[in-house]
């Protein structure tokens, strides 16, 4: 298997599955054989796979993000409020 990210595409392989069925366990469809289930889970904890989050907030149309535009970040009232926010350069 590649080194790096991994995806329910490499996942899909490695199980003799389509990513369907890898998205199916991922998304607690009961639709999918239990032997095959245990395949994928025990290969999804293999690789310590996570979804990726920015694919989902595609499909879901929701990111939960919170965005603040500020005058100046450096400004001591707002490093008072935003002391763990990281400006976009």
């Amino acid at each position: 298997m590649k080194k790096g990210n991994i995806t329910i595409y490499d996942i899909a392989k490695e199980a003799n599955v389509s990513p369907a069925t890898v998205s199916r366990v991922l998304t607690g469809n009961a639709k999918v054989r239990p032997q095959t289930m245990r395949k994928i889970a025990d290969l999804i904890e293999k690789y310590h796979f996570r979804p990726n989050s920015l694919a989902r907030s595609l499909l879901h149309k929701q990111s939960k993000t919170i965005g603040f535009i500020l005058p100046d970040i450096n400004h001591p009232f707002f490093q008072h409020w935003f002391k763990e926010v990281r400006p976009v350069h």
